[in-house]
């Protein structure tokens, strides 16, 4: 329940985390582009999910993305380069999250991804980011355990997110019994199995889990 609880509240802040993380990827799109010198526009891969189950969740951040390219093309691009979305819909199927994500580095040549949503997705891709040394931006919060050099996580991990609530409720609330739920994915599951060990460790929530 306390994962749910703790996802379901950052994803009114996600938006927010992805315009930030958007703009400074505006920013600092030059540290990606010296091999692309030559070229009159620096394309950024955009892999969300525009069709299948996760649509309504992804659609908003494919559009945010485009937003943000327009808004800094008008500013003038970067280094003088026009930004070109390339856009492409893995259809909420985690294998073609890999083979899309494949297609924009080697075939369409982006400079840089943004793109999934689910950890499963983002799990899905990571190999060929690092195959292929790409980068990707992720979204949203994520369970932890997970760190690497071509994926910027832009959200919180379970120590800065349900740990500290668990705290909170602990401290001010006087919480003492926890039940912890969730549905049978990735992101629940981890993040109860952190909260779960952390419970445990707490000699006041031994015997209330």
């Amino acid at each position: 329940m306390l994962a749910l609880f703790s996802r379901d509240l950052d994803l009114a802040l996600s938006r927010r985390r992805w315009l930030a993380a958007t703009a400074g990827l505006v920013l600092g799109l030059a540290s990606f582009t010296s091999a692309k010198a030559a070229d009159d526009t620096i394309k950024v891969g955009v892999l969300h999910s525009l069709s299948g189950t996760m649509a309504i969740s992804e659609t908003t951040l494919k559009d945010t993305v485009l937003f943000l390219i327009d808004e800094q093309n008008k500013k003038g691009g970067v280094l003088g380069k026009k930004l070109e979305a390339v856009v492409v819909d893995p259809a909420s199927n985690w294998p073609l999250f890999a083979e899309k994500a494949r297609e924009l580095i080697t075939k369409d040549k982006v400079a840089v991804v943004f793109g999934c949503w689910t950890s499963v997705s983002r799990k899905s891709v990571l190999p060929v980011f690092k195959e292929l040394n790409s980068i990707l931006f992720y979204p949203v919060q994520y369970e932890g355990e997970e760190s690497e050099r071509n994926v910027f996580y832009t959200g919180a991990a379970p120590n800065q997110q349900a740990i500290p609530a668990v705290d909170y409720l602990m401290k001010d609330e006087k919480v003492k019994r926890w039940v912890l739920a969730g549905t049978d994915y990735v992101y629940p599951r981890t993040t109860n199995k952190i909260l779960e060990a952390y419970l445990k460790s707490r000699a006041s929530s031994r015997k209330t889990l």
